[in-house]
């Protein structure tokens, strides 16, 4: 495996309300030294994104405004883990305020990334199952509309429609739909 390269110095040369633009100056293990950009997040602890299956096979979408593609799309509930807060409760929480059930059984899956040469920022994919009404206050401007899907399904979702194209939301339905049929395969097998 390659030495990582040595951080020679950061600074700040950009800040928003929800991040700020570090320049990060490197020196590669072959002496070349480059000034990268990076996007931090200001006070995120990291976010989880849910994947809510109800007994019946179907996932719990949601559809809402998404300003970056100007549209409405859906999606998985997702959300910022708090300071001091546990990134299995954060997603009980936002599965509550988000589409109106929570979760007796919170499986963790895996972290993923959006886009690592930039970007620090994990997503925690969690699968959700068990679930029972419940009610949490959200912070959206606007109802959010939930969508059953037939888990069995979703390849045609994200491949023949136009309504799904985040890529965090893909990546969990595929993992949510490997762990399940891994977890029906060794229950199988042990019988």
């Amino acid at each position: 495996m390659r030495k990582k390269p040595d951080i020679l110095g950061t600074r700040v040369v950009a800040r928003s309300r929800l991040f700020r633009i570090e320049a990060v100056n490197l020196r590669f293990s072959n002496g070349v030294e480059v000034e990268y950009e990076r996007l931090r997040s200001s006070g995120a602890v990291g976010a989880v994104i849910v994947v809510p299956l109800m007994d019946d096979g179907n996932v719990l979408l949601i559809r809402e405004y998404g300003v970056g593609v100007e549209r409405y799309e859906l999606g998985l509930p997702k959300g910022r883990v708090e300071a001091g807060e546990d990134f299995l409760d954060a997603a009980n929480r936002e599965l509550m305020e988000e589409v109106g059930y929570g979760a007796r059984r919170l499986t963790p899956l895996r972290a993923i990334s959006l886009a690592p040469g930039y970007l620090g920022h994990r997503t925690q994919v969690i699968l959700a199952e068990s679930l029972y009404p419940g009610n949490l206050e959200g912070d959206e401007p606007e109802p959010i509309e939930v969508v059953p899907w037939p888990l069995a399904r979703f390849e045609e979702l994200i491949m023949d429609r136009d309504e799904i194209s985040e890529g965090r939301s893909i990546a969990a339905l595929y993992l949510a739909r490997s762990h399940i049929a891994r977890r029906h395969q060794d229950d199988s097998g042990a019988t």
